[in-house]
Order: structure tokens, then C-alpha cells, then sequence
């Protein structure tokens, strides 16, 4: 039937911009009766484009071919739930719904209204909801979030239809949570529909060392910053006295957050594994005094900061190191970190952290290109002797201007144009796109306008003019270029302005 899919679709589009019933009606009709029974690749793809009268007019198989498509718009999600409360499918009606029944509707059920939902037995709602909570652990990222959505409407269709009953606080109302039904947490306790009576059950039903032993397990959930703080106050209270094992520290997850600084001085941090744990981005976000505290604590107790710490720690948190703690970093760590952005450190850290990324690059000294790219994030702490080491290297690194600004300003303005043209290279006119910058008016009102004009040749003024030339006292004039004069020519041209000048003069003094 090679005439099937081009015909299908003008049959559907002639639904979607029919104004006459009938006609739509009879579209329907076709399209419904065809699709449904459709084995034609191209057929079951038009299935998601259906207008939602097509969907209850459509021959029941319709629901199978549903289950194929990667979402449903609302108006299609309402036309599917009045196929379904029709009882004419082959799922039946909605109150003889079993556990099963939910799972075979597979994708579907995530279009389920409440009204739908409602029909549905509790003690079918409440095993699918298990089943969903047994299986949260194991998923991926955005399996996850279609879970939640399905606990969330699950539970949602339990209250409509049954009151929510006043807890006691002073006992668990529910089945104790064990190991083997740690996901209950989720079922009872689902997020955004958290009040006090949930936390005291979380509390009343959960006990401290069924918790401690499978905390790794509960922090998989998803639970709320309320919820979360039950559960630290559990875990303190497991360990009053003795103070939190390094190898639970490892797997406090989100709750090593809701620690003070003052809690975290107190930590046993001595493995970098153990840093490296608390530190992953996996656990939320930390506050800059909370990662001080907790870095200071494990430098305190002899711990070494390698490479893959410090690209955890990041640049900008290594500077609100102390002096004294960077100094402790090997120069084998930097070697290892990577590029780290230490834009926002003072220029003493700077200064130390360069000394510390010499020595470990030295190796490629000999090789200005690689040496350059690695020491490049801490050139901002570089002496001018070093970078006019690198400009006259003999090979080109057109440094960036963004590096070039974040050098040293007091060592930036040791180096001569020769200097900055060499470490520019082809970046050199971008130098002209920043001249306003407080940093290149400094660096130019330095140098000779002279050599600005010939050596650099891309527009920038305030440089320094020299004096117009002067009659010696035996009426001659003093021709010698003004030192430091950047190139061959432009000594020439200065030659040439000196003699004009002198020609003029002297004409007047005759």
C-alpha cells in the first residue's frame, strides 16, 4: 500500500483544518480505523500528530500505538482518559484496574488524570506506588523525575478519595522503615508534600542505626532540606560522643551541607579520598567558609592537597586559602590541577602560586609553546624578568590580551614595546581595542611615542615625546636618537626630524 501514508496524511489534514462536523467526524473515523491497525512505520509516526477527537472515535488498538509516542499534549492527555473512562478498551474499566493493569498501560500512565486515578482501587494505587518507590533507586536522572511526577499524582488521587487522617506524633503511624523497605521514605514522605507530622514520623518511624547503616541508600532519595535535617540530627545523635567515623563522612552526601564550620572543625578528614567525597558537586553546594574550614581541618591534620583536590577545590576557593596553606602545596599538585582560574587571588598568593607552577613546568622550559600554555593561568604572579624571558623565547605565544591584562601591573610596566610586541605576537592590535584600560595607559605614558608609532605601529598614543633637538654652544645641532629607540628606522626618521629641525634653527640664528 505505497499510497497509505501519503493518503493517511492528507486525510489528517484535512481533520485539523475542516470546520465542518461531519466531515471531521468521518476524518476521524478513517484515520482512527486506520492507524489503529496501522503496521506501517511511516502510518504509526502520524499517530502522535492526532487532533484529540480523532483519539475516542479511533479503533481501541489506538492506545498501543499511543504508547509510541515520546509525549502527548494536554488536550490529547484529556481525550485519552475519556477513551479510558469509556471502559472500551482492552484494559477495561478504570475501578477493575489492578497492579498489572497500571504497569501494562506503561508510558500512558503518565497521562492519567485525577479523575481516572480516582477510580482506580486504593490497594491497586498503593502497590503500583510501591513498585514505582522499589525501582527509584536504580534509575536514571529522567526516569526519576517521571517517577516523582507518578507518586506525586498517585498520592494526590489517594487524598481526594480518602481524608488525610490526624497522625499522633508521639509514635510511628505507618511500618517501621528497615533496610529491606528503605524506599517507604518516599512514599511517606514525598517532597513539596511535607508538613511537621511528616518530619516527627520520618523521625518516629526511622531509626538512627537503620539509617546510619544504609545512609548512602536514603540520600538517594529525594528529600527536602526539612526532611534532610531530621536526618542529620539522627546521625549526630548515632554518633554523640565519638564524633562522626572518616568513613561515614565519605557518604554524608547532602547532609555534610548542614554542617557549621564549627561542627566541621571537629571532623577526622586525614584521607584525600575522603575530601575529594565531601567535595563532589554530587552532594550540593558548598559555602566558601564551609570548604575554608573543612580544607584548613584536613591541612591541620596532615593532609596533602594533590592535583585532583585542587581541581575539585577550584581557583577561586584556593585563594581563600591562607599563605601559610598554600605554601604547603607540592609543586607536583599544580602540575596536576589543570587550568585553575586564580583571577581572584591577592598578588602575594599570586606570586606564590607562580613560584610553585615554575617549578613544576620546568621541564618544558625548553620548549617555550607547551611551557607557555601551561603556566598561562599563573603569569598573573610572573616577574618581569620571567616574562621577558618568555617574549624572547624565539618562538611566538601570542599571549591573549585577557592574560596580558592580569599580569603583575607593577611588573607589567618593567617591560619594554619590544617585550609586549614579542608576547603578543598576532594579538598585538587588540592592544589598541584596550588603550583606555588603566593598566595600558600606565604601560604607554612609559614608554617613547617613537617606538610606540614604529615598533608597534597600531595607533596608540600617550607615550613620551622627547624634547624638541637644541644648539649646542658651538652653533651645531645635537643629532643623537633618543635612547632606546626601538628599530633601525625609526633611529632614521629621528635622524632626518633632528636635522630639519636643526636646518630651521639655525637658518633663524643666521
Amino acid at each position: 500500500m505505497v499510497w497509505a501514508a501519503p493518503a493517511l496524511a492528507a486525510v489528517t489534514l484535512c481533520l485539523r483544518v475542516s470546520t465542518d462536523p461531519v466531515k471531521a467526524t468521518a476524518a476521524a473515523l478513517i484515520v482512527g480505523a486506520v492507524l489503529s491497525n496501522a503496521e506501517h512505520p511511516h502510518l504509526e509516526a502520524l499517530v502522535c500528530d492526532l487532533e484529540p477527537g480523532t483519539i475516542p472515535a479511533s479503533h481501541p488498538n489506538i492506545l498501543e500505538k499511543l504508547k509510541l509516542c515520546p509525549g502527548l499534549a494536554g488536550v490529547q492527555q484529556d481525550a485519552l482518559n475519556a477513551l479510558l473512562l469509556s471502559g472500551d478498551t482492552a484494559y477495561g474499566d478504570p475501578s477493575s484496574w489492578d497492579v498489572q493493569t497500571l504497569q501494562d498501560l506503561g508510558p500512558l500512565v503518565l497521562a492519567l488524570n485525577q479523575t481516572t486515578l480516582s477510580l482506580v482501587a486504593e490497594a491497586a494505587r498503593e502497590g503500583f506506588r510501591r513498585s514505582i518507590a522499589a525501582a527509584y533507586i536504580s534509575q536514571g536522572r529522567s526516569q526519576r523525575e517521571k517517577s516523582l511526577m507518578l507518586l506525586r499524582a498517585l498520592a494526590a488521587a489517594s487524598a481526594a478519595s480518602q481524608p488525610r487522617l490526624q497522625r499522633s506524633a508521639d509514635r510511628c503511624q505507618s511500618k517501621p522503615i528497615t533496610a529491606s523497605n528503605i524506599e517507604d521514605i518516599i512514599l511517606l514522605f514525598l517532597p513539596d508534600d511535607f508538613n511537621q507530622l511528616d518530619l516527627d514520623q520520618l523521625d518516629l518511624c526511622l531509626s538512627n542505626d537503620v539509617l546510619v547503616d544504609n545512609l548512602e541508600v536514603v540520600l538517594e532519595l529525594p528529600l527536602t532540606t526539612e526532611a534532610n535535617l531530621v536526618l542529620k540530627k539522627k546521625v549526630d545523635e548515632f554518633f554523640k560522643g565519638s564524633g562522626i567515623p572518616e568513613e561515614k563522612l565519605r557518604h554524608l552526601g547532602t547532609l555534610s551541607r548542614l554542617y557549621t564550620e564549627q561542627e566541621i572543625s571537629q571532623w577526622q578528614v586525614t584521607s584525600s579520598d575522603t575530601l575529594s567525597a565531601l567535595l563532589s558537586n554530587s552532594g550540593g553546594k558548598w559555602n566558601d567558609s564551609q570548604v575554608q574550614q573543612l580544607l584548613s581541618r584536613y591541612l591541620a591534620l596532615g593532609g596533602s592537597l594533590t592535583g585532583p583536590l585542587l581541581q575539585e577545590i577550584g581557583g577561586r576557593r584556593l585563594c581563600n586559602l591562607q599563605e601559610e596553606q598554600i605554601q604547603q602545596i607540592p609543586a607536583a599538585a599544580i602540575g596536576t590541577a589543570g587550568q585553575l582560574d586564580i583571577s581572584s587571588c591577592s598578588q602575594s598568593k599570586k606570586d606564590q602560586l607562580y613560584r610553585k607552577a615554575r617549578e613544576a613546568f620546568a621541564s618544558l622550559a625548553s620548549t617555550p609553546g607547551s611551557y607557555y600554555c601551561q603556566i598561562k593561568p599563573y603569569l598573573g604572579g610572573a616577574p618581569a624578568e620571567d616574562l621577558k624571558n618568555l617574549a624572547n623565547a624565539g618562538v611566538a605565544i601570542n599571549m591573549d590580551l585577557g592574560t596580558f591584562l592580569a599580569l603583575n601591573p607593577e611588573e607589567l610596566q618593567k617591560l619594554s614595546v619590544i617585550d609586549v610586541k614579542h608576547l603578543l605576537g598576532e594579538n598585538l592590535s587588540e592592544l589598541k581595542e584596550h588603550e583606555h584600560e588603566p593598566l595600558v595607559v600606565s604601560w604607554v605614558q612609559q614608554q617613547s611615542q617613537q617606538e610606540l608609532d614604529c615598533v608597534l605601529n597600531i595607533g596608540l598614543q600617550g607615550g613620551r615625546v622627547p624634547e624638541p633637538a637644541q644648539p649646542t654652544s658651538n652653533g651645531n645641532t645635537n643629532l643623537q636618537p633618543e635612547p632606546g629607540s626601538g628599530s633601525r628606522l625609526c633611529s632614521c626618521l629621528a635622524l632626518l626630524l633632528a636635522a630639519a629641525v636643526g636646518s630651521v634653527l639655525l637658518g633663524g640664528l643666521l
